[in-house]
């Protein structure tokens, strides 16, 4: 049975903006049609945050190409970091003092960066650079919904439909802040409402008028505001998922103080342990826009520091709690900025727009090290760094490799085939990597513990005959859902063990000579 034979009733999407630790956070989208399942330290189901760093962070000082030391000092002599004060990551590059936390990460193995990340033919403007990384769009290409909408649109056709309801109450993105990012804007329109302090949020999730809140006036406008605030009540069980996630667990990380993007990531940390299978989130750090003063009297303090210092910090006090609180496995993050910085600074102590700069990628599940090579200092394009890997490359690889899309629902997302960089451990198995490259797929199922009901997604890429199997750990079948020939394209099919005990089960795909299985949990 295909997803959107499942998934039947089409209403408006809902936005609602409430109040977690002083922070707004909205939230938006909803997830597929299962039964209520287990909320335990057990989870499996992925999630990915992204750190935009807002104002085109400076990579050079950053990630610092100590093998290219002289030519480095000569074109930023007035910013360049001392090589004696660098972080090294490996020979030859180095990591900016300030980020000592995110530095053990990656001698911990839990941490990645891509180098030279940008597109062709670079856009300097602000709006329109971050409008190209939030879209997935070439330079020239102007899109109306993001990477990430897209993505969900094709794992969820249909939407937006009437949720949250008894069934579905977890939303299936959340931004904390005040604007709801393009990257995750799908085909249909969103509705937000926003409830900016605790007591309107309680007055809606307990069915009542928010407080506060004056009679709408009379007239068109009056009746735009009722229909706004009646669709913010009819939003009562999305929101208690939120809280009632957010009331079942507790930060077990000290977080730094000071740091907007620590009491951003806290709340992430908090939702995710508390048992929400929300699986992208979106937080923010500004002021990378360092023209001037980007650096003090000593470089390695002032602007630029401080605010990789915050990054550094906040990251590594999130992902502690995370496995404190048993929940690391899950989680991905990953920083990016809309454009670089040009390799020589300016005579205000800052650097200008420029182009390619390093990804940061983070999680106990990231495959550490560096992906590419220092960007050349002398081989310049007018002065800026030239493209070493295509942003898109790195979302190709994010989809493929942590949420296991098939080749087809990757380019549905990014419009054409990128080629992968190893980002993920394990994420491809070499059973996997010899199934996408002939484009057989079998996904993990979704939700995963589950009960009763559970999602099994396969590809295939021509007509063929498929059987789909399900095995209990003494290798006996216990169900067969699919057994008949099935054309191209990727394929939904819900396995129900409402009559089955607790347990692993195994599910097994074969087809045309491909074969390949996975485990998944029943627990009530």
């Amino acid at each position: 049975m295909k997803r959107r034979d499942f998934i039947k009733r089409v209403g408006p999407a809902v936005t609602v903006p409430f109040v977690l630790n002083g922070l707004p956070i909205n939230a938006y989208s909803r997830r597929t049609g299962l039964e209520s399942f287990l909320r335990t330290a057990a989870e499996t189901d992925r999630v990915l945050v992204l750190i935009q760093l807002s104002g085109g962070n400076d990579g050079i000082n950053t990630v610092l190409p100590l093998d290219q030391y002289a030519s480095y000092q000569s074109l930023r002599a007035n910013i360049a970091i001392p090589e004696s004060k660098a972080l090294v990551l490996k020979p030859g590059t180095g990591l900016h003092p300030a980020m000592s936390a995110a530095h053990t990460m990656y001698q911990n193995g839990q941490m990645a960066v891509v180098q030279g990340v940008c597109y062709p033919n670079p856009n300097l403007s602000h709006f329109r650079a971050t409008d190209i990384w939030l879209t997935g769009s070439d330079y020239n290409q102007y899109l109306r919904d993001g990477w990430l909408g897209r993505y969900l649109d094709g794992e969820f056709p249909g939407y937006p439909t009437g949720y949250p309801n008894a069934q579905m109450p977890d939303p299936l993105a959340i931004q904390i802040g005040a604007v709801v990012s393009p990257a995750l804007q799908g085909s249909a329109q969103m509705l937000g409402i926003a409830i900016t302090d605790p007591s309107t949020f309680y007055a809606l999730v307990n069915g009542g008028k928010p407080g506060g809140l004056d009679d709408p006036p009379a007239g068109p406008a009056g009746k735009e505001l009722e229909y706004i605030r009646g669709v913010q009540l009819e939003s009562q069980q999305y929101s208690t998922a939120i809280k009632t996630a957010a009331d079942k667990a507790q930060n077990k990380a000290t977080y730094p103080t000071q740091n907007t993007l620590a009491d951003q990531l806290k709340i992430v940390a908090r939702l995710v342990a508390g048992g929400l299978r929300t699986p992208i989130y979106i937080v923010t750090l500004g002021g990378f826009d360092t023209h001037a003063a980007q650096v003090a009297t000593d470089t390695t303090t002032g602007t630029h520091a401080t605010l990789l210092g915050r990054l550094s910090e906040a990251v590594s006090a999130f992902h502690s709690d995370l496995a404190a609180n048993g929940v690391a496995d899950r989680v991905v993050s990953m920083t990016f900025s809309e454009f670089g910085r040009r390799v020589q600074s300016n005579a205000s102590d800052g650097t200008d727009h420029g182009t390619a700069a390093p990804v940061l990628v983070f999680g106990s599940k990231v495959l550490g090290g560096i992906i590419g090579s220092n960007p050349s200092l002398t081989t310049l394009d007018n002065g800026n760094l030239k493209l070493q890997h295509d942003y898109r490359q790195v979302y190709a690889s994010l989809l493929s490799q942590w949420f296991e899309t098939s080749p087809s629902e990757t380019q549905a997302a990014l419009f054409k085939e990128y080629t992968q960089v190893p980002i993920i451990r394990g994420g491809t198995s070499s059973a996997e990597a010899a199934g996408l490259a002939s484009g057989f797929h079998l996904a993990q199922n979704y939700p995963n513990p589950f009960h009763p009901a559970t999602n099994i997604r396969f590809t295939v890429p021509r007509a063929t005959d498929v059987v789909l199997r399900v095995y209990d750990t003494r290798g006996r079948v216990v169900a067969t859902l699919v057994e008949a020939s099935v054309p191209a394209g990727t394929h939904h099919t819900i396995f129900d063990a409402a009559s089955l005990p607790n347990g692993v089960y195994t599910y097994r795909l074969t087809a045309a000579g491909f074969a390949e299985s996975r485990s998944m949990v029943l627990a009530r």
